[in-house]
């Protein structure tokens, strides 16, 4: 099944028991469901390692794997734990039983190639259950663990699971009774293994949809969430639906999520199980208004990309028509184009003033056509010189040139806009250009502009005339743990760890709202620029969290009131052009709710190349990052 946005929904239903799995298994699939959730053993069946009447007891414990016909079938089986399983329970017999039966059941769902094993935790003592679960994490296995917690606490004291714990080490009430804490602390003590995810129970009362509570869970590595029936109520027809805010929770999560699942649980209190995964369908399916963004990302959810370096390589002809299919973008700039033309030449002057239009770092012309498109709209003359550096790009620009700007006044310029010389009588009065990054000084935007000032005239309009960074800190183990597997370039030890990457981000949690860093104005009449910038901001965290790292924008004034912005508040609707940009920290801090995050942020410059380095001072000061760009800087030649 799949939502709007062609991302993977599936409807799983859940067993308590099962006496046939064969027989459960055909029904199953022939009523639509992708998966089953089994138990891995009989419920009763307690084993006996040690000492006990069960302990040589001959035979199988549990059903054999000739049951389902073929690896494929066992494919869509999710394996359940026992119920009695308690590997942090004070009693030492029961504990080591515990464990042993933790690891035979997992060895045998390994065996089986389960896809998933859900194991509930009921509290926040998870040490010993990390510990195991850890142990059967070896390369060898692919098999995911779901950790199976309620999505509210159900009941607001919890003082039984403390018990054996010293006032000390005790957590806090709020922490007891907020059931994200019992995942957080077994993740911590994973590692954040990539394999170890999360799925949440939802009960008769949910968090908003739109809350801090919701959005946290969304900027974990969730995989399922579990609607017991008994969540549903019945329409007037007899049919089961959920409540609307219930409603909302799951539209969002299968929205944000990625191949999310949805385990339907419990008795069925309607006519058929299928009620259930219809009425599931129907809610993830329901048609909203088409976003031109999320046509354009869909595949490109949390996945890394290296930011582009245009000053240094030269781009390939898919990047440029990527960017060249932007609906908004264009014509922003057309806008800008359009308000600069009126404001210089005055109406009576129309006929016999002729502005001259340079557009540096040109790439197939998108901008060229804008500036002629703006001028015929505008009723004002202009000369537009291409100027662009990419050899490659230049053929298609001198194509257009014959083809499609026939009869315009335009000059193609093969050149670096830093080296070329234009004759006086020809300078600049709109110097228009597309140098933006997804932090905006990125791609080196400040230092070209700044090397092209003698293309223009004292009184010249810079397009874009000003743009700004933002910052904000991020929770996203996912995005966490795809740096630490990405080894692709290893310069120094974690170097993947001290470099940025572009990436549209879905599964985060913002810790705070983005503030302004860095801001650049064009034309610079400085005379001697300086683009070092270095600015501390000061974050409050909210909500007790994880923090993975920084999200990166911009936003962009291309003339007066014309502006463009990938800022979440502000984002232009419909531009695709650019992704946000990721910073990420080698090791994930604990941050606590009414605590300061301190963040320091340098953009450094050296002869050769800029570079951004960055770190935390408080809560707690972490190294800093990427120090001389020695593992990532943006060349300047």
């Amino acid at each position: 099944m799949t939502n709007n946005d062609n991302r993977m929904v599936t409807v799983t239903i859940d067993y308590p028991s099962v006496s046939c799995l064969k027989t459960t298994f055909d029904e199953a699939s022939k009523n639509g469901f992708a998966y089953i959730c089994a138990p891995l053993a009989h419920s009763l069946f307690r084993r006996e390692f040690f000492h006990g009447k069960s302990k040589n007891r001959k035979g199988p414990f549990t059903r054999s794997d000739l049951c389902l016909s073929s690896f494929e079938d066992w494919a869509a089986v999710i394996g359940k734990i026992s119920p009695y399983i308690n590997c942090d329970t004070s009693n030492e017999y029961n504990r080591k039983t515990s464990e042993a039966t933790l690891k035979q059941e997992l060895s045998y769902a390994c065996h089986l190639s389960l896809p998933a094993v859900i194991i509930p935790v009921n509290g926040p003592n998870v040490t010993n259950l990390s510990r195991v679960i850890l142990s059967k994490l070896v390369p060898t296995t692919s098999i995911q663990i779901w950790i199976k917690v309620p999505l509210c606490d159900p009941v607001k004291q919890k003082k039984c699971f403390y018990q054996g714990e010293d006032e000390e080490s005790e957590p806090t009430e709020s922490e007891a009774n907020d059931t994200w804490h019992w995942w957080n602390n077994l993740r911590t003590m994973t590692d954040s293994n990539k394999r170890v995810c999360v799925c949440v129970e939802v009960g008769g009362d949910v968090p908003a949809a739109d809350g801090a509570v919701m959005r946290r869970w969304l900027g974990e590595p969730l995989r399922a969430v579990l609607l017991p029936t008994h969540v549903f109520v019945t329409n007037r027809k007899g049919f089961p639906v959920l409540t609307k805010p219930h409603q909302a929770l799951v539209r969002q999560v299968a929205s944000h999520c990625h191949d999310i699942n949805f385990v339907v649980t419990g008795a069925c209190r309607h006519q058929h199980f299928d009620l259930y995964l219809k009425y599931i369908g129907y809610l993830v399916q329901q048609k909203e208004s088409t976003d031109p963004l999320a046509t354009f990302t869909e595949g490109y959810e949390d996945f890394l990309q290296y930011p582009l370096q245009p000053l240094a390589d030269n781009l390939e002809s898919q990047t440029y028509e990527v960017f060249e299919k932007d609906p908004i973008k264009y014509n922003k700039y057309q806008e800008a184009i359009y308000h600069a033309l009126l404001d210089r030449v005055p109406f009576e002057e129309k006929e016999t003033s002729v502005q001259v239009v340079m557009v540096v770092g040109a790439g197939r012309g998108p901008l060229v056509t804008a500036a002629l498109n703006a001028a015929r709209k505008a009723q004002r003359r202009v000369k537009v010189y291409a100027v662009e550096k990419n050899p490659n790009a230049v053929v298609t620009l001198e194509t257009k040139q014959v083809e499609e700007w026939r009869g315009e006044a335009v000059t193609v310029v093969s050149s670096d806009m830093r080296l070329f010389r234009p004759p006086a009588d020809q300078l600049a009065d709109l110097l228009v250009s597309e140098l933006l990054g997804s932090f905006g000084d990125n791609e080196l935007s400040p230092e070209c502009l700044d090397g092209a000032r003698h293309l223009m005239k004292d009184d010249a309009i810079s397009i874009p005339c000003s743009y700004t960074s933002y910052l904000s800190p991020i929770q996203s183990m996912r995005l966490y743990n795809e740096v630490r597997g990405y080894k692709e370039r290893i310069i120094v030890k974690e170097s993947h760890f001290e470099m940025p990457y572009v990436v549209h981000q879905k599964n985060r949690f913002t810790i705070d709202q983005p503030q302004p860093l860095f801001t650049f104005h064009h034309p610079n009449t400085d005379e001697v620029p300086d683009n070092t910038r270095y600015k501390q901001l000061t974050f409050d965290v909210k909500t007790t969290s994880i923090l993975h790292g920084f999200s990166g924008y911009f936003s962009t004034v291309l003339y007066k009131d014309t502006t463009l912005s990938i800022h979440p508040d502000t984002h232009s609707p419909g531009m695709f052009s650019w992704f946000p940009i990721y910073f990420p920290i080698k090791e994930p801090v604990h941050l606590k709710a009414g605590k300061k995050l301190i963040v320091n942020f340098w953009r450094l410059i050296d002869k050769e190349k800029v570079w951004y380095e960055w770190n935390i001072s408080a809560p707690t000061p972490i190294p800093i990052h990427n120090p001389n760009g020695r593992s990532y800087s943006i060349k300047l030649h």
